[in-house]
């Protein structure tokens, strides 16, 4: 596995207690000494006690012992002030940011130069829903764009294995590379990476109770956000459609929270809807109240999909054009 001195010493550090994201992104710049790191933790943390550099590097080689572990299905970490770390889209909070990654598969894909558009959605989509969100992929495929999602079932496997017949996908995880959550999308995942894909995740050890996995699905949907461009809701529940529609179950909470991540970073959110056939559909009660609730929310007709594509491909243009006067 590939890593640098700079990702174990900035994995190293978020394992202190009450060490997270948003303090190591204020303080660690990437080309951090460990005695530097060390000033950092002793002098702005919360530490009951002084760190020393020998127990700093006792709990450094106890995480590589533990990183050690998924070697086999993890080809690195890279971390904030490394070479290859990806920009991230949007307007994003410190604690929101995320600080390294564990990764399989073509890096590359996460290159802010590259267009990635995220497809969500339910898990339990109709055929009528699966055959549009086909389509969908297809001309995003055809437009040379990547899609992201985040190797659930339902509209998550579908977008992914849609993207498999002609393009490239992303996906995003919520447990280490070495266990693929859910397993029964194992093999998808290894159909990623022969395609020449990507699959990302930020842990490196299993989660812990129902609790944490519930957390690491929500910090799974907030990166679905920030490595994509535009976030397209193939289909969702509402969190009141069962008392809507008087229905009984548990109703998908991870694509909303995902479209709500990609309006408050300002990156795209666009919708499938089509108010002739959906309008009582509580499978679209989601979409509908996105559409209902924005202006800024997409309606992905015919000729929107290729207005968006070609809004990000001129935005990505203009901030590369800048960023060239500054060399």
């Amino acid at each position: 596995m590939k890593f640098t001195e700079n990702a174990l010493n900035i994995l190293t550090t978020k394992s202190f207690k009450g060490i997270g994201r948003s303090w190591i992104k204020k303080y660690i710049k990437g080309d951090e000494n460990i005695s530097r790191i060390i000033f950092l933790i002793n002098e702005y943390s919360k530490q009951e006690e002084i760190i020393t550099e020998d127990f700093f590097n006792y709990k450094k080689s106890e995480i590589f012992k533990e990183i050690s572990l998924i070697t086999n299905n993890c080809d690195g970490l890279t971390a904030i002030g490394d070479d290859d770390f990806p920009i991230v889209r949007g307007n994003v909070k410190d604690g929101d940011y995320p600080i390294f990654l564990f990764y399989k598969g073509n890096l590359n894909l996460l290159n802010f130069t590259n267009i990635n558009i995220a497809v969500i959605g339910l898990l339990n989509p109709t055929e009528n829903i699966i055959e549009r969100e086909k389509k969908l992929v297809r001309e995003i495929i055809n437009n040379n764009c990547t899609i992201v999602s985040g190797l659930a079932l339902g509209c998550d496997t579908v977008a992914h294995k849609e993207s498999l017949q002609n393009g490239k996908t992303i996906a995003i995880l919520p447990n280490h590379l070495g266990k693929i959550t859910p397993s029964s999308n194992k093999s998808l995942s290894e159909d990623i990476l022969k395609n020449d894909g990507l699959l990302i995740t930020e842990y490196y050890n299993d989660f812990n109770s129902a609790r944490e996995l519930s957390s690491r699905y929500k910090d799974r949907d907030r990166l679905q956000a920030l490595f994509s461009d535009a976030v397209v809701l193939a289909a969702s529940y509402s969190p009141d459609s069962g008392k809507i529609w008087n229905l009984i179950g548990k109703f998908d909470s991870g694509a909303r929270l995902a479209m709500e991540f990609a309006r408050e970073y300002n990156i795209y959110t666009a919708v499938m809807y089509d108010e002739n056939i959906d309008f009582n559909d509580p499978m679209f009660d989601l979409n509908r109240k996105l559409l209902n609730d924005s202006k800024k929310t997409i309606l992905l007709k015919q000729k929107k999909l290729q207005e968006l594509i070609s809004k990000i491909r001129i935005s990505k243009n203009n901030i590369n054009q800048q960023a060239l006067l500054f060399e």
